[in-house]
């Protein structure tokens, strides 16, 4: 039987990256053998006849997938991470998307739309979408009765990073006039102006009944790939409203907002205040129906699957020599261009005690 080394983070907890590792290697036990390795673990895989390596590559180049992906003998290597074209993000796998075979991209629609414009486009041969997913048996319907008119709740979950976009946030939250905005969630500062509920564990009964004092998930992300927060939203019943840049665009029961225009974003939270309650069940339904047609692990897992069974593998385009010289520059400054650049200090450091004492490194999204 094919042996899959599978490198992603894993663990009992329902929230993403975790649910990744730990659901999907579930999904192909039921074809494959199975190893797991974290992310950022510091060791190198020497395949066997057959072996496939699977999985999300880190930005430092000596952690486990990056390693194993040099070595010779593999029937297959495929990446399988969060993917948008912004290159602060992920110009660090330019070299590693090289190597794969194949390139599965975690991504909204919008993102994968906008690869041929993007300093990402000679990728295109190895990439390959998919949809995030989440269990609905772990995120039950909570929201039955929506807030009145004039007194509707927006929540945002999450972190208060460069990508999640807390400024513009702030920008929104001071010019509206009706309604709250809350965060649950921690950050090294404080979002201004908006409601802080704190780290809150959602297997918790009085997290759960605080979040369904809301009546919209609310994120305004810069550089979000497929962030899991609206589908446990949808879930439960909330209805997302979020910039296209958080990679939902188009879908009927998700409300978007403008980037970079605090007054017209505004405008769209002022009219969900007296949209009919009716309208409000409407868009329920339709994220319930998203969710079991799309956003689910056998969906999920049966991209993989298909990956790892194909027989396609691509090179990437030919590209100018400044480009390579660009996505490489970017991918080694410091901050604040590069987040997951190796250089920066946090992250060395949380590198380095990973390799000493074997805590964790930097955790990536989803």
């Amino acid at each position: 039987m094919t042996l899959v080394h599978l490198v992603y983070p894993h663990g009992a907890s329902i929230a993403s990256p975790w649910s990744i590792g730990r659901v999907l290697s579930e999904k192909l036990r039921e074809h494959y053998d199975v190893r797991q390795y974290d992310w950022d673990e510091i060791r190198t895989i020497r395949p066997r006849p057959g072996d496939v390596l699977l999985g999300h590559p880190h930005p430092a180049p000596w952690t486990v997938f990056r390693r194993s992906a040099r070595q010779e003998g593999w029937r297959r290597i495929i990446a399988l991470w969060p993917f948008k074209t912004e290159p602060s993000e992920v110009a660090f796998a330019d070299a590693i998307v090289r190597r794969c075979d194949l390139n599965l991209a975690i991504c909204g629609n919008y993102w994968f739309a906008r690869l041929d414009e993007s300093l990402l486009s000679h990728w295109a041969p190895k990439m390959r979408r998919i949809d995030m997913a989440i269990d609905r048996g772990e995120f039950p319907i909570i929201k039955r009765k929506f807030n009145p008119p004039g007194w509707r709740r927006f929540l945002y979950i999450g972190a208060r990073s460069w990508a999640k976009n807390p400024r513009y946030l702030e920008k929104i939250a001071t010019l509206m006039s009706r309604g709250t905005v809350s965060w649950m969630g921690v950050g090294r500062r404080p979002i201004r102006w908006v409601n802080p509920l704190g780290y809150r564990d959602f297997s918790d009964e009085e997290s759960l009944r605080l979040v369904a004092a809301h009546d919209f998930l609310f994120t305004v992300g810069r550089a979000d790939a497929n962030p899991t927060t609206i589908l446990e939203a949808m879930a439960w019943g909330l209805v997302p409203v979020c910039t296209p840049t958080s990679g939902y665009v188009g879908y009927p029961g998700i409300v978007n907002v403008p980037l970079d225009d605090a007054v017209g974003a505004v405008g769209i939270l002022e009219r969900l205040q007296s949209v009919p309650e009716g309208s409000l069940r409407e868009m329920q339904t339709a994220n319930w129906a998203a969710l079991d047609a799309t956003f689910n692990w056998q969906r999920f897992s049966s991209r993989v699957v298909e990956a790892i069974r194909s027989d396609e593998s691509f090179p990437v385009l030919r590209e100018s020599v400044g480009r390579k010289i660009r996505l490489l520059a970017i991918a080694l400054t410091v901050p604040p261009s590069s987040p997951y650049c190796v250089l920066r200090p946090r992250n060395w450091g949380r590198l380095a005690r990973h390799a000493g004492n074997g805590t964790r490194g930097p955790v990536p999204e989803g």
